[in-house]
């Protein structure tokens, strides 16, 4: 069946041939031909973009096309053909009922359509007790996050974990910078992870806009290093809220780069409110 859907493209005049993109994708949508990546079928891709972080020149893009269904029946026979393991969330092809069609994306199977990269797939991490908008006192150093995946670009906007979730839209780099950030920032929040310098900005605008649109956000708190170019994560939340058409509190907290929160001053610059 075909639909508008997200599909990768590659820009074969920025492809150098590394080879990269097809060991980082999972369901082997992308093989090099003729010294250039290219995409083998549009069914073996579910269209997430975990292989974009894998191109050194960016040659890789996501764009909306008309294309067949993403088919994980499909990417299962694919892998086994090609010797190739199939991960543990692909179908056991060896359970797989296709019809004569077969693997091209024609072939229907008695199992229902799931899948997609691991690294991508939405799912929460604690039991169900503890929902990701709700928080949990830990112990021991256990981790706060409750959900996965945390990349921005890798959330769908239908993810369970997101309806009436309280937000953390992240810079990549406060975790590392900030010691507190898994106690004090994580606990009662569904964090949201990008970078504002180096990736798409208006991706992560349109992004943010599904998830509002689809999920009743209760409110959004962004994380930002006080560099320059980490101000744009304050941008990217305001400006999806408006494109949603919500009405959704966001506040800013900014972590220095020693490790501190930002202390209001003249102005009202932003500060660690906890």
């Amino acid at each position: 069946m075909r639909a508008t859907r997200k599909l990768i493209t590659v820009n074969e005049e920025l492809c150098n041939g590394c080879g990269n993109c097809v060991t980082g994708c999972a369901e082997g949508a992308l093989a090099i031909i003729d010294g250039k990546a290219k995409l083998v079928n549009e069914v073996f891709c579910d269209g997430l973009g975990a292989c974009l972080g894998e191109c050194p020149t960016g040659a890789l893009k996501v764009v909306e096309v008309e294309a067949e269904d993403f088919n994980p029946e499909a990417v299962a026979k694919h892998l086994t053909s090609q010797g190739r393991a199939v991960p543990d969330h692909m179908p056991d092809p060896a359970s797989l009922r296709l019809d004569p069609k077969g693997v091209g994306g024609q072939g229907q199977s008695s199992r229902p359509a799931g899948g997609g990269c691991p690294s991508s797939r939405a799912m929460s991490l604690k039991s169900p007790c503890q929902q990701a908008n709700v928080p949990a006192s830990q112990s021991g150093g256990a981790s706060n996050l409750t959900h996965w995946p945390i990349q921005l670009r890798l959330v769908p906007p239908t993810a369970p974990f997101l309806q009436n979730a309280r937000l953390l839209l992240t810079a990549d780099c406060v975790p590392p910078s900030f010691p507190d950030f898994n106690a004090k920032l994580l606990p009662g929040r569904v964090m949201l992870l990008g970078c504002p310098k180096f990736d798409d900005a208006q991706s992560y605008i349109d992004k943010l806009a599904d998830i509002l649109r689809e999920n009743s956000i209760k409110d959004i708190t962004v994380v930002q290093m006080e560099v320059p170019c980490c101000a744009g994560m304050t941008a990217i939340a305001l400006r999806a809220a408006q494109a949603a058409g919500v009405n959704v509190p966001v506040e800013t907290i900014v972590i220095t780069r020693d490790g501190h929160t930002q202390p209001a001053g003249p102005g009202g610059l932003p500060r660690f409110a906890g």
